[in-house]
């Protein structure tokens, strides 16, 4: 143990040393440039210079332990950055993968279709509609809207249309139980036909050949949950709509595109998508305590050997929030039902026989991407408390890499890189222009999922129970209609 210590205590001097040397013969050289009006400074001097540098360092293991905590979260976000480059390359450049996209005809199977809906009247109708005017064979879906403990006119729009259409709704009326989608549609599955189950939030608007193109995958038998695109259909409205719309853009056409191109861990969504219920109840059935089922299926549905699909040609229409309270409060429910997706299948993912090393890489990044901010806070920290030390020059590399690479270290939140090839592969490039103004989605996201961490610290440690929050709608009630 002494000589560990001996070894490490080594280590680190030299390493400081090298460090403090490089930096101030960097200066020497930066003072010595043709037009400065400095003199230059001698090797010796500079010798001197990093000695001292590096006794300061030595002496001061805090303010050393510091500076090494901040290169580590350094080397954890530059891999984020990384990780999104190569991303944004294989959308560029690679093989673009649309496995099933060729199956336009065939005997397609019994699906049900499930509509999520918590006070929806606004958007309920809308919904059902669309559905009912697919293409798919009518004989061989049933369409199941769940209505959970709604208080608003949701029930009376939803009788209306099983009235009109019997044979091919029944509705979930739910007065109580456990809050939130994921108790509701545990409860609901008791009405499903068939092995496959389609699911929309009530504020989508599925396309006519929607379900055909969601369904197709499923005639592999290795598949156990697809996910299509979601696109916002009120991308028009406001400034934050608009961002929002990027978001999405970067996060669907480059991100989930790219998984599926390098054969990673595309994610299902939990709406836009469907899962085979066979596989579902393989793996433990639907958790009923998770704010965030969709990614917690995803998991289990990985881990024990089941494929996930994204179709980046099944598009769908919704909803974005358009006021920032809206965003930040959706933002919150969507890192803590990460997180504890997180801290309940990490070691499980890494053990796994069944996920390759490809997809253990990926699959474990994706699952820490809600640290990812409130650990880029932690750096900005760490770099001012090392710059109010007087720690050194150290630090004043530090902090611009630091900022080189936050901005595009958020995980599925449009890192930079993809947000442009999302923009330049759908042709809307007008839409760049927004890009310097999304610095505003990224701090708002950055203090949100911050925020949400130390929730979920609290919530544990006073044994609080962890509260699904509705997302507004916006559309004008369709009550009556």
């Amino acid at each position: 143990m002494q000589t560990h210590r001996a070894f490490l205590s080594g280590l680190s001097r030299h390493v400081a040393t090298g460090l403090a040397t490089t930096f101030t013969l960097l200066a020497a050289h930066a003072q010595a440039l043709p037009g400065s009006d400095a003199q230059p400074i001698s090797q010796a001097a500079a010798s001197a210079a990093a000695m001292t540098l590096t006794a300061s360092w030595t002496e001061r293991p805090f303010v050393l332990a510091l500076a090494l905590v901040l290169g580590l979260i350094v080397v954890v976000m530059t891999t984020y950055g990384v990780r999104h480059v190569v991303f944004t390359l294989s959308r560029l450049f690679g093989g673009q993968r649309y496995p099933y996209a060729g199956i336009q005809s065939a005997v397609w199977p019994q699906i049900t279709v499930f509509i999520a809906a918590h006070n929806e009247e606004k958007v309920i109708a809308g919904c059902l509609g669309a559905l009912l005017d697919t293409d798919y064979p009518p004989d061989r879906i049933r369409i199941v809207p769940v209505n959970d403990r709604s208080q608003d006119g949701t029930k009376a729009i939803i009788d209306t249309y099983v009235i009109r259409y019997p044979e091919r709704i029944v509705p979930f009326h739910r007065t109580g139980g456990k809050p939130g989608k994921a108790a509701a549609l545990k409860e609901a599955m008791s009405l499903a036909e068939g092995d496959i189950a389609i699911i929309f939030d009530a504020d989508y608007t599925p396309g006519p050949g929607l379900l055909r193109q969601l369904t197709a995958p499923f005639f592999d038998p290795e598949v156990g949950a697809v996910m299509g695109r979601v696109v916002p259909v009120n991308a028009g409205t406001n400034l934050l709509t608009r961002l929002l719309d990027l978001e999405r853009s970067a996060g669907y056409q480059v991100d989930q595109q790219a998984r599926m191109n390098l054969k990673a861990v595309p994610q299902y969504g939990g709406t836009v998508g469907g899962v085979r219920l066979s596989a579902v109840e393989a793996v433990g059935g639907w958790h009923d305590d998770t704010l965030a089922e969709d990614t917690d299926i995803t998991f289990r549905l990985l881990i024990n050997g089941w494929k996930t699909v994204y179709n980046n040609r099944a598009e769908c229409y919704e909803e974005v929030p358009e006021e920032w309270s809206v965003r930040m409060r959706q933002v919150r429910r969507w890192a803590k039902g990460h997180n504890q997706v997180l801290f309940r299948y990490w070691r499980q993912l890494l053990q796994s026989p069944f996920v390759s090393l490809r997809e253990r890489i990926d699959g474990l990044m994706l699952l820490l991407v809600f640290l990812m901010p409130p650990l880029l806070l932690l750096g900005w920290s760490l770099a001012l408390a090392l710059y109010y030390l007087n720690a050194g020059s150290l630090v004043a590399v530090f902090i611009p890499l630091m900022a080189l690479v936050a901005y595009g270290a958020l995980g599925n939140f449009a890192a930079f890189l993809e947000i442009v090839m999302a923009v330049l592969i759908d042709g809307h490039r007008r839409r760049i222009r927004l890009l310097p103004i999304n610095l505003l989605c990224f701090f708002v996201s950055l203090f949100s999922i911050s925020q949400a961490l130390f929730e979920s610290m609290t919530d544990r440690l006073f044994g609080r129970e962890m509260v699904w929050h509705k997302t507004l709608r916006y559309r004008k009630s369709e009550v009556g209609q």
